[in-house]
């Protein structure tokens, strides 16, 4: 009803700057008024007066959720001072406030309406006790101007902060899934070279049925696999995304957390790593993004926390992998930022959202900041998953007790690395 632009509903209707804009404005009126009506004019303030003005920013209170509402009170209660005395002042700064609001939050015709009749009503009140010349009428109406004017740039700046800030966020979501999707390209590159040792290894082994069994077994989990994260890779995929050579090491996994809560530790943030639930093998992808939000959540304790302490948690539940990465610092990652970096929850949000989990990320109530994921997992994904990790080192061996000795050790490794 007040003509605003995108002003959201439920907010409340006035906050702490506002009451104190309000005391400010007042007393501004009220000193104006005092000192010019009595020190410079000669004029006599009475009391029904002096209260008139003292209220009457009472209504800019209400200037952020009904603007329009807010300046028809406070013109309606200056109407009523400068009828209970002389005029001193005509265009104070609670009128100057109840005005830039409308004009910065509603629409132009509504703003220059609302500028007319501020400026009509400014020049009826000041007739009441002395003719209104041209140029008192022409000055309220310049006043009025120039108020809305500044109004109206102001939201128009900010209109344009704002769709500056979306360009620069949709940039940096699009450049994180073209990142995605040469990591999964990787991973599912891996996943073929595997089934070409597989299938190699099964025909150098035709008269050993119990090797041709175990590399056609490793050889199916990879072809499921490779499918699965492909249809990945086509969702996140650009056709403008630029070729890249692929990197020299592996993609790293959950068993690399480890290593990533040493280099914290390194880099001055005391970190400590725990493992809730049984540890088992993911599959690659899943293991990247566990890998990707512990390496983000602690660089951003890094920059943001100050002095403090971080954890990491993973939780291997029945059908999900939980990681958490929580600090007790003083400061958080800005929700907001116009620079080309800053958005690793994005980041970490468009991973999350892959593999359809859940992402929470925000202060804490005891202090510092926390990021939770789940990323749901199911029993096929994780039957797969330990039949690749096993077979990871038995494709170029072609034997099978020596490649189920190595992954034995591997494990172990692993499991001895995570405590």
């Amino acid at each position: 009803m007040d003509g605003r632009r995108g002003q959201g509903r439920g907010a409340p209707l006035w906050s702490q700057a506002d009451a104190l804009v309000v005391v400010v404005a007042t007393a501004l009126d009220l000193l104006a008024r005092v000192l010019v009506g009595q020190v410079v004019e000669g004029h006599q303030v009475t009391v029904l007066s002096f209260l008139l003005v003292a209220v009457s920013g009472l209504p800019l209170l209400a200037r952020r959720t009904h603007p329009l509402t807010a300046l028809a009170g406070v013109l309606v209660l200056q109407a009523a001072t400068d009828l209970s005395g002389p005029v001193t002042v005509h265009f104070g700064a609670v009128l100057v406030i109840a005005l830039y609001s409308v004009s910065s939050t509603c629409t132009l015709p509504v703003t220059a309406a609302a500028t007319l009749v501020t400026a009509v009503v400014t020049a009826l009140n000041q007739s009441h006790y002395h003719p209104t010349s041209v140029a008192d009428s022409l000055a309220s109406l310049i006043s009025a101007v120039m108020v809305s004017s500044a109004g109206l740039a102001v939201a128009r700046w900010q209109r344009e902060v704002a769709a500056n800030r979306r360009l620069l966020a949709d940039r940096a979501v699009a450049e994180e899934r073209r990142r995605i999707a040469r990591e999964l390209h990787d991973i599912v590159a891996h996943h073929i070279t595997t089934m070409q040792l597989m299938a190699g290894g099964a025909r150098a082994n035709l008269a050993r049925p119990e090797v041709v069994r175990d590399s056609l077994v490793t050889l199916e989990s990879s072809g499921r696999l490779a499918l699965r994260e492909m249809r990945q890779l086509l969702t996140v995929l650009r056709a403008d995304d630029e070729t890249e050579a692929a990197p020299p090491a592996p993609q790293p996994g959950a068993e690399d957390v480890q290593q990533l809560v040493d280099e914290s530790c390194l880099a001055g943030l005391p970190t400590e790593l725990t493992v809730d639930g049984p540890r088992r093998p993911l599959p690659p992808t899943v293991g990247l993004t566990v890998y990707r939000i512990v390496q983000e959540g602690l660089t951003n304790a890094r920059k943001y926390a100050g002095p403090a302490r971080a954890a990491v948690r993973l939780e291997y539940g029945p059908d999900s992998v939980t990681v958490e990465v929580r600090d007790d610092g003083g400061g958080a990652p800005p929700p907001e930022k116009t620079g080309p970096a800053g958005y690793g929850l994005v980041g970490m949000r468009e991973r999350v959202a892959l593999h359809g989990g859940t992402l929470e990320a925000g202060p804490r109530p005891g202090g510092g900041f926390a990021v939770l994921a789940e990323l749901p997992l199911s029993s096929d994904e994780s039957a797969e998953a330990a039949v690749q990790s096993g077979s990871t080192q038995s494709g170029s061996a072609h034997s099978g007790p020596a490649q189920s000795g190595s992954v034995q050790n591997s494990s172990v490794r692993g499991e001895e690395t995570a405590r």
